[in-house]
């Protein structure tokens, strides 16, 4: 008896605990935010029900008159967790015109990178890159497609798509002007401060050479804006760190290429009630 006594005071005591990320709290809410790959590592007891949000690597935009990065994927859900060791993965901007890396929250959640700009057609991800001829198709319930652009002279690229709006067509007029097309808005969410963040916006297309040429603007959530022509060239912007926003492409210096924003990393965040 005194055996057994003991044994069951040793586990007086003993809750449902997690680490892993930064960790706040807000009302009822203890968050768990990870702005890179790390670990969720939960001991104790019993299990709780945790809300996922899981936001990928924003496209990075395109070179020369090319469309704008699609914004990464974007998702929410739930888990029922028990005590154990689960890898949460926060994927990377694409770099230049690639697509983004793909987030993960063990297997409970995932996402994908959003989709390349191009000079030809769009890359598809979780939201479509913009394109020339086309844009690129989005990943169902993860955000909206990229966007077409003109192939007048000099051509335009249409913006990225984010997670609530497809980019807009980029306009091209021969001879007289061309714009890029704007990216796409995001998606808002709560669970990091229990106040809405704006997430996953679509990169702005570029444009190419007439004179009065401009690019198109970033969508709201951390998109890049895109670049103007060769009358004053200049880079795409780059989606915001940690939003999963899609990078803006570049306008054309007279040799063409120029520089793409890159797109913007991404998220997860984690909360329980206390």
């Amino acid at each position: 008896m005194i055996i057994a006594t003991k044994a069951c005071a040793a586990n007086v005591g003993a809750v449902w605990q997690a680490s892993g990320g930064t960790v706040t709290t807000y009302g009822s809410y203890t968050v768990h935010t990870f702005l890179s790959t790390g670990t969720l590592t939960v001991t104790g007891p019993g299990s709780k029900s945790i809300d996922i949000l899981c936001v990928s690597g924003g496209g990075g935009g395109a070179t020369d008159g090319g469309g704008g990065g699609g914004g990464g994927g974007m998702k929410i859900g739930t888990a029922t967790v028990s005590a154990g060791s689960f890898t949460i993965t926060v994927g990377g901007g694409g770099s230049g015109a690639a697509q983004g890396g793909a987030s993960s929250a063990s297997s409970w959640l995932s996402t994908s990178g959003g989709g390349a700009g191009t000079t030809g057609a769009g890359g598809s991800g979780g939201s479509g890159g913009g394109g020339v001829s086309s844009g690129g198709t989005a990943t169902s319930g993860e955000g909206s497609n990229g966007a077409a652009g003109s192939t007048a002279w000099g051509r335009s690229g249409g913006g990225g798509g984010g997670k609530s709006a497809a980019g807009s067509a980029g306009t091209g007029v021969i001879y007289t002007s061309s714009n890029g097309g704007n990216g796409g808005a995001g998606g808002t969410n709560d669970y990091r401060t229990g106040s809405n963040v704006t997430y996953a916006g679509g990169g702005g297309g570029s444009a190419q050479y007439p004179l009065g040429s401009g690019g198109g603007a970033g969508g709201s959530g951390g998109g890049g804006a895109g670049g103007s022509g060769i009358s004053d060239p200049t880079p795409g912007t780059s989606g915001t760190t940690n939003t999963g926003g899609g990078g803006g492409a570049s306008g054309s210096p007279a040799g063409g290429g120029g520089t793409p924003g890159s797109g913007g990393s991404g998220i997860v965040v984690l909360r329980y009630l206390t």
